[in-house]
């Protein structure tokens, strides 16, 4: 019987310390999975900046051709247009940049408090699997069972008499 519960008190030490480890593994799982989502929204905001400034280089390039079109020299009024456009465009551009950035350090940080919840799962484990060994090996004590000082390990013969 002593050893059907050492047995289990061993698998449930075992279970609780493995239960910890696997949320560990899930936890830097997901923590990955969040980088991974990092890495995809810089390079997701880098081809949208690139898109923009095409978009922009074409613009101002009508722009340049009206204005030469119509026969007004290319300076005064229609330079102070195109420069305007040109900061509006870099205006646009950090405004993805900075989108794309607040997106990954959300995702930088929620990575961060998967691992956090990773290695919080492993010590609750150890204490689970602490309390589990201590509750284990508290139940095995039998006090009637127990060797006691002063008194004989033997049953009295029968008759009670010492002779």
């Amino acid at each position: 019987m002593c050893t059907l519960a050492l047995i289990g008190t061993a698998l449930s030490v075992g279970g609780a310390l493995a239960e910890g480890q696997q949320s560990k593994q899930m936890a830097e799982y997901q923590a990955k999975a969040y980088e991974q989502q990092a890495r995809a929204d810089a390079q997701s905001s880098a081809f949208e900046q690139g898109q923009e400034r095409h978009k922009q280089d074409l613009l101002q390039a009508q722009a340049r051709a009206q204005a030469g079109a119509s026969g007004v020299a290319i300076s005064g009024s229609p330079t102070e247009v195109l420069a305007a456009n040109a900061r509006q465009g870099q205006l646009d551009l950090k405004a993805i940049q900075y989108g794309s950035q607040l997106r990954q350090n959300g995702l930088a940080t929620q990575a961060a408090i998967a691992r956090f919840s990773g290695r919080q799962a492993v010590g609750a484990s150890i204490f689970k699997a602490g309390g589990s060994l201590v509750s284990g090996l508290s139940g095995l004590y039998d006090p009637a069972k127990a060797v006691t000082f002063g008194r004989s390990a033997f049953p009295p013969a029968p008759g009670g008499g010492l002779y």
